[in-house]
């Protein structure tokens, strides 16, 4: 970042030089689209937008500002829902390690989505205490029960930030399945249960999930199994020693097993089936889903293209900017979908990890990390919305001052 780095608040321009100003004749007033993700820790996605928002204000408060926070299908996806027009519906459903949690899917006419991690989010563990080989993922299947109360013909699962590794085989049971060892007794919960597992019946399982278009939204591409699967990867992150991680390997390939020879499909090399701990793979595998990328799917349900026509500028952001967000995260996708519209786009962050190169790829005109304001890392994410207010007025007197003529 310090090839890049200007005087703080001034952007980094992945161009090399200070990006020109945006406005529109007539009135001059600038049309901009605020569609940021959330900051983790920090700021939601809608948080994020009035920040920015209130920055440009400052500037320019003659600007028509349109904001459309996204996610790419992890955590926030609801959110974004919601800020879009979808109703917030809550219930209880089970939490990570089985006691009830409140969690809330979004509705809108015959559209549901559902987000994994608002049932077995690492959020929802009992005073962030770790279960590896425990957590599961029964309250999803939950979760999707009552989205299909609602009627829906479309249901949208977004995955991502999940406590578990448990190869969805605990969504599958909250839809109704059942998963008994060899003495026809319920399998124990968890990733660390899955080599119990020696039938797998799907008699009772809900028929509604069948006659809906289930999409699974994710931006993350990594298989089941080996090592860049669901255990090697993501075990670590979730508490998972090596010792854990092996005996999570070990029951997800005996999983996968089971599962080819009971349904005849075999998806543990699919892209998308390593997801939220495998929550991927038991939706691919059997419930049918068909996968997308998590940012295309919520930029069309926010009506992200609507609110491009006649921009002049796109703001997006998100915590970090790094190498993850050129694989399917929701500033690239934001990115890519303007430059198909001839819009601009500029982003700000917590903190910048990529080079010029990378940034111009990705689609960048202009970055503004919130460590050129404030380098302490604490500190920055603990006054996230203030400084993006500053990075707001920033944007504003960069790229907002002159009006140029219509595109």
């Amino acid at each position: 970042m310090s090839g890049l780095r200007r005087r703080a608040g001034h952007g980094t321009g992945t161009s090399g030089s200070r990006s020109g100003a945006v406005g529109r004749t007539g009135s001059g007033a600038p049309r901009i689209v605020l569609a940021p993700d959330k900051f983790k820790g920090s700021a939601t996605a809608a948080e994020v937008a009035d920040a920015l928002a209130a920055g440009i204000r400052r500037v320019r408060p003659d600007a028509e500002l349109r904001r459309v926070p996204v996610a790419d299908g992890g955590e926030g996806t609801v959110a974004a829902a919601v800020s879009a027009g979808f109703d917030r519906v809550t219930v209880e459903v089970s939490g990570p390690t089985g006691s009830p949690v409140r969690a809330a899917f979004a509705h809108n006419g015959s559209v549901a989505v559902v987000e994994a991690a608002a049932a077995c989010g690492l959020a929802r563990l009992p005073g962030g205490t770790p279960a590896p080989l425990t957590a599961g993922s029964t309250g999803v299947g939950e979760l999707l029960r009552a989205a299909l109360d609602t009627g829906c013909r479309t249901l949208v699962l977004g995955v991502g930030g999940s406590a578990c590794t448990d190869g969805g085989a605990g969504m599958l049971t909250g839809l109704g399945a059942a998963l008994l060892d060899a003495d026809g007794r319920a399998a124990g919960p968890g990733g660390g249960g899955l080599t119990d597992i020696a039938y797998l019946d799907l008699h009772r399982l809900d028929p509604r999930i069948r006659a809906v278009d289930l999409v699974l939204a994710s931006d993350v591409d990594h298989p089941l199994l080996g090592n860049t699967g669901a255990a090697t990867v993501f075990g670590p992150q979730k508490g998972a020693s090596a010792g854990e991680v092996a005996a999570l390997e070990a029951g997800l390939a005996h999983w996968a097993r089971l599962v080819h020879r009971r349904t005849g499909f075999d998806a543990a090399d699919r892209p998308g089936a390593g997801a939220a701990g495998g929550i991927g793979f038991a939706a691919l595998a059997v419930l049918g889903a068909r996968r997308t990328g998590g940012i295309d799917i919520m930029l069309d349900l926010v009506g992200f293209d609507r609110a491009l026509s006649g921009a002049d500028l796109v703001i997006t952001g998100e915590g970090s900017i790094d190498a993850q967000t050129l694989h399917g995260k929701a500033p690239a996708g934001v990115a890519a979908r303007a430059a198909r519209a001839g819009v601009p786009t500029v982003a700000v962050a917590g903190r910048l990890l990529l080079d010029e190169h990378h940034l111009r790829s990705a689609g960048f005109t202009a970055t503004y990390p919130l460590t050129d304001l404030e380098p302490d890392p604490d500190r920055c994410q603990r006054h996230a919305s203030r400084l993006l207010t500053r990075q707001g007025e920033h944007i504003a007197r960069q790229h907002l001052t002159a009006p140029t003529t219509p595109r």
